[in-house]
């Protein structure tokens, strides 16, 4: 990674922005692997493209927003807003440049196989009377193009669409050339069609080589008898802001928002570098840029998000990911209850299945002993199995509540469907906190037993949705530990109770909540290591996060590791911290991992003189967590589990294969193998969890 122009070395930590670029230049790393199934190196194009969208709608266009706030965005940011956006600028070009040139690669790799991407230019007359065919009886009734030089107010281009600008003229010049765009519509038709092809060999067309094969049809009422199509795409600020209004509801709100988002502020325009430069200079007027925006020239394709869902049929290969399994001691199980009751149980997925999660809601639906259930619900899956047992339990006469999150950011929308989904049903349904985040995933489960409530439930780090879990790695642990269900009504009691909100909160005994008590109990945990490397007693700290940002528990871990405390971190993501530092007694052991899962799963292990505390949370070490959302860590109690989520994250701290140094220069340096034996973590932390299943099933036959 080039230097940047903020000199990083001289700042307490990392720009945030900056070492996200890193992140996602990590992702890029992974399309350029040629170790990885071609089709997963496509997908991680993809991931890229998508994830670089999300950063220009959200922290780009916060950083546009700050510009216009003058000096006092310094009171936010240690560096002015626009050295960051100009360091932006570059580090995208660069890492526009890198993928072009990856997916030229992958391009190559895929004739290699026989699979093409044909274009307009190279069909052959069979291929061109099915692309017009195709034109004709699919596309054609969504296209409707506009004349841009002839509309005084310049339509609003939506955000996360494609467009094809196109420049329409005659061979003999006999008439001014125009300007017009086309919406390709992706999201009502497919992005990829699989074209007529000889045996053996696969060729697919996009939908806007269709649309540019078919340029003539759709103008020939100009009279034009030459066309020239470039993709663009333009980023929106997709913020939603919710005002102070108090007389209209949050729904409202966010309903306003989301109608808003389609027409905010350009924060970007990406462009083929092909473009013809009058047309170009046209668009970035009307558009209200300037040279100063950030205006992005790229391949041909843009939109490269859809290529996360390129078709699977063209490849013979499978995808070779490894099927989850049921945990052991669940396995079989008739009453998931009586097995929680006596045990508290560590599900960690991808490795192991879902469906475990189902069938406890399930039960619980069922069970006529159960009379309540409560749950955090902040993504759910398009289909959602967790909504349909939950319905259920509603049926068979059970009070559910569900506090479902409206602002999870991008889900909104699905969230207010699945709130009057919910409703419609008999479920109670909650939504949320003003101005804070719900991000919580607990549920709480009473059943009456001989005339006593007991309760039973879980608390997870990641969401309770059943698509990203085969793809997120996450800890849920179910527990009916009395102590951790009682800190997780008090929650609900919370959520419930809007005039005694923070009452519930502080009292919470074993649970480390957020906004209330949570940094107070991380500074002292790590003070607690920092006193005793002062005192010459061992102190070490192992974390792991999607994101490290709060400067506050940077400067402390800066501090432990000034004292002598051994630091381990798993940052997948943003990491602001300055890992390499001459003071640090013991250096910090920092290291990223991309690869075919994606880690989620927040863990935080202090040795606390020999009696070691160990949390999973689903809060990330940023501001916006510890201080504005509502977010629970929870202390593992089981010795046995606990050294399991320690082999764990021993394993995914000396990965040498998808395993990144986070150096102070973000220079994703992968750690070297050399002739030590080669540790792929999420592999091996398969073969470790299978093996202590297989060794389950002998202890139960009490085989040898």
């Amino acid at each position: 990674m080039r230097k940047t122009r903020i000199a990083l070395h001289r700042r307490k930590s990392i720009i945030r922005d900056i070492s996200w670029l890193a992140f996602n230049s990590r992702v890029l790393q992974e399309a350029a692997d040629e170790t990885v199934p071609l089709k997963e190196r496509i997908r991680f194009l993809g991931i890229f493209s998508n994830n670089l969208d999300e950063f220009y709608r959200v922290r780009v266009a916060t950083l546009k927003r700050m510009i216009e706030l003058g000096n006092k965005s310094r009171m936010h940011l240690e560096v002015h807003p626009e050295k960051i956006l100009e360091d932006i600028q570059d580090k995208t070009i660069e890492l526009q440049i890198e993928f072009d040139n990856i997916w030229n690669d992958i391009q190559r790799e895929l004739k290699r196989k026989n699979i093409f991407l044909a274009n307009e230019k190279k069909l052959n007359s069979l291929q061109q009377k099915f692309v017009l065919e195709y034109f004709n009886e699919e596309v054609r009734s969504y296209i409707v193009p506009l004349m841009i030089e002839s509309i005084h107010n310049f339509p609003v281009l939506n955000d996360k669409s494609l467009y094809l600008a196109c420049t329409l003229a005659k061979k003999d010049d006999s008439v001014p050339k125009k300007f017009a765009l086309v919406s390709v519509p992706s999201r009502r038709l497919p992005r990829f069609i699989l074209l007529p092809s000889k045996e053996g060999i696969q060729q697919i067309i996009l939908l806007e080589d269709i649309i540019r094969f078919c340029l003539p049809n759709i103008f020939s009422f100009f009279g034009y008898d030459r066309f020239s199509a470039h993709t663009i795409k333009v980023t929106r600020d997709a913020e939603i802001d919710i005002d102070n209004d108090i007389s209209t509801s949050l729904i409202q709100k966010i309903e306003k928002g989301l109608k808003n988002r389609k027409k905010g502020k350009p924060v970007r325009l990406v462009y083929d570098r092909e473009i013809h430069v009058p047309l170009l200079k046209y668009l970035i007027k009307r558009l209200g840029l300037s040279k100063k925006d950030n205006l992005i020239p790229g391949g041909r394709i843009h939109n490269f998000k859809d290529f996360m869902n390129f078709p699977s049929a063209v490849f013979k290969q499978t995808s070779g990911r490894r099927k989850p399994f049921t945990h052991p001691q669940l396995a079989n199980a008739k009453n998931l209850y009586e097995i929680i009751s006596k045990q508290d149980l560590l599900l960690h997925f991808p490795y192991h299945s879902f469906n475990s999660l189902i069938d406890l809601l399930r039960e619980a639906a069922i069970d006529p002993d159960v009379k309540s259930i409560k749950i955090t619900c902040y993504r759910l899956a398009s289909r959602s199995k967790v909504v349909n047992a939950l319905i259920n339990a509603v049926r068979n006469g059970k009070h559910v509540t569900v506090v479902l999150e409206l602002r999870a950011r991008f889900d909104e929308e699905a969230n207010l469907e699945w709130k009057t989904t919910l409703e419609e049903a008999g479920v109670k349904v909650l939504i949320g906190v003003p101005k804070m985040k719900v991000h919580a995933k607990i549920c709480l489960i009473k059943k009456v037993i001989k005339n006593k409530i007991v309760s039973y439930g879980f608390i997870s780090t990641g969401n309770l949705n059943e698509k990203t879990a085969m793809a997120y790695s996450d800890h849920c642990l179910l527990t009916s530990n009395p102590g951790l269900m009682a800190d997780v009504e008090k929650i609900f009691n919370y959520l419930e109770s809007p005039r005694t909100r923070e009452s519930y909160l502080k009292t919470c005994r074993h649970l480390l909540v957020s906004p209330v008590g949570m940094r107070k109990h991380l500074m002292a945990l790590i003070n607690k290591e920092i006193g005793n490397a002062k005192n010459k007693k061992r102190a070490s700290i192992t974390l792991k996060l999607n994101s490290l940002s709060d400067q506050t528990l940077i400067d402390k871990l800066y501090e432990a590791a000034r004292a002598g405390v051994e630091i381990k971190m798993i940052v997948r993501g943003i990491c602001c911290m300055l890992t390499e530092n001459k003071k640090f007694k013991i250096p910090v052991h920092a290291v990223s991992i991309i690869d075919e899962y994606l880690e989620h799963a927040r863990v935080m292990i202090f040795h606390n003189n020999g009696e070691e505390k160990v949390y999973i949370s689903s809060a990330d070490w940023m501001v916006r967590n510890i201080d504005h959302r509502i977010e629970a860590a929870c202390p593992i109690i089981s010795p046995k589990i606990k050294n399991e989520i320690k082999d764990i994250l021993d394993i995914q701290l000396h990965d040498n294969i998808k395993g990144r140094i986070l150096n102070n220069d973000q220079s994703n340096i992968y750690k070297n193998p050399r002739n030590t034996k080669k540790v792929r973590s999420q592999l091996e932390t398969y073969n470790y969890l299978y093996r202590r299943r297989t060794m389950s099933r002998e202890d139960k036959t009490g085989s040898t």
